[in-house]
């Protein structure tokens, strides 16, 4: 089975969610109008990676302004329960293309913020969501952890997908729950966009013969409204170069990595070249020693069928 795929390397309309949601829109018309039906957005294009900020915390005390601009995020942040979804499953629905989102999600329950990464069919709209086990660093101060049921996988028209979120994909043991669930299209949102990160997307194609939508924005500091200016003052200008990349299953390069500029991969792929790529290495078959090695992870769902 063939299919076209689109990697978006784009930058949001930052901390504007009804900007950026309009700016998607566009974005899927477009790479739609050209035949793709799998269209990739990186880690929280909505409503922005928030790179070079503090929210004023140091260790031991927090700032009145630092709450305000976490309240800001938090009011631009993407609510499942909201015309928000409605609105997503809508343009997947309309433009005929499985859609997968990197969002900043909250959920009216609690105040507590999730790195999220939606799943949304044409067919059945929300596929479902994984959101962040562990989120990287200083990230901790304003994302949630998940856990197992977080880990999602889906059986879909286009091929069983899966993925993790930026440095995730550094833990072994969340990227063989990937892998046990036999993910084909494995995505990675990040706003990773060292040349390092290049190596490990072409080694988890490898390792889990699958093939990889690694996905980063694009991003300057002159992108940022004035008003956040004086927060990354000592940033450099190019605050994030992208490397947005597709890897095969045999873990060499398609298309990028994508540096220095806004824009998108475009990429046939051949989901027979999968099951070709197994015959010297199946991480979940005849490579794999489960007289030795169990892996269980607690909560992870099974693989859903769309």
């Amino acid at each position: 089975m063939k299919l076209k795929v689109a990697v978006v390397q784009e930058s949001p309309v930052f901390f504007d969610k009804s900007k950026t949601l309009d700016k998607l829109e566009t974005l899927v018309q477009r790479y739609a109008g050209q035949g793709c039906e799998l269209i990739v957005f990186p880690e929280s294009f909505i409503p922005g990676y928030p790179r070079g900020f503090s929210f004023g915390a140091t260790i031991g005390s927090r700032t009145e302004e630092g709450r305000k601009l976490y309240a800001e995020f938090s009011d631009n942040s993407i609510d499942l329960e909201s015309d928000d979804l409605k609105r997503l499953e809508k343009l997947a629905k309309t433009n005929k293309c499985y859609l997968i989102i990197g969002v900043t999600e909250k959920q009216n329950t609690n105040g507590t913020l999730y790195c999220s990464m939606l799943y949304i069919s044409p067919i059945k709209g929300l596929l479902g969501v994984h959101r962040k086990i562990k989120p990287t660093g200083t990230e901790r101060l304003i994302w949630g952890e998940a856990a197992g049921e977080s880990l999602v996988t889906f059986k879909t028209k286009i091929g069983k997908l899966g993925g993790l979120i930026c440095w995730e994909n550094y833990m072994p043991l969340a990227r063989m729950s990937m892998y046990q669930k036999g993910v084909e299209i494995y995505i990675a949102p990040t706003a990773d966009s060292r040349e390092e990160w290049t190596a490990t997307m072409k080694h988890i194609a490898l390792e889990g013969r699958c093939f990889v939508l690694g996905c980063n924005q694009y991003y300057t500091k002159s992108m940022y409204p004035e008003k956040y200016q004086y927060l990354v003052e000592n940033e450099s200008e190019e605050l994030c170069p992208g490397g947005s990349i597709i890897v095969s299953p045999l873990g060499k390069i398609i298309e990028g990595p994508l540096f220095g500029k806004a824009g998108a991969l475009l990429a046939e792929v051949d989901l027979e070249d999968v099951q070709k790529s197994k015959l010297d290495f199946d991480v979940i078959g005849h490579y794999a020693r489960n007289d030795i090695f169990k892996l269980i992870v607690d909560g992870q769902p099974s693989i859903s069928k769309e």
